[in-house]
């Protein structure tokens, strides 16, 4: 089982939020997630507020050889998880 640290899509229609979750690679985008490991919502104004993230958990993934995707990469660095 390849497992891929993804973001799951929720909210309506215009108005997106994330959640970051440590999931199947097979499972589509919504679907099963073995454990929620925090949330993104790019539409909130305080940059303080848009990314929330279980450090320790994300970086236990990461030890057993999960790969994040493009975006979560991108986010892993943006709070300073991941070079």
């Amino acid at each position: 089982m390849a497992v891929r640290l993804r973001l799951k899509r929720l909210g309506r229609r215009h108005r997106p939020f994330y959640r970051v979750a440590a999931m199947d690679s097979r499972n589509a985008r919504d679907g099963r997630v073995i454990e929620e490991l925090g949330c993104y919502d790019p539409i909130a104004k305080d940059p303080d507020q848009q990314v929330t993230l279980k450090r320790e958990r994300i970086e236990y993934w990461l030890s057993v050889g999960a790969q994040p995707s493009d975006t979560v990469r991108n986010l892993l660095k943006r709070q300073g998880i991941v070079q």
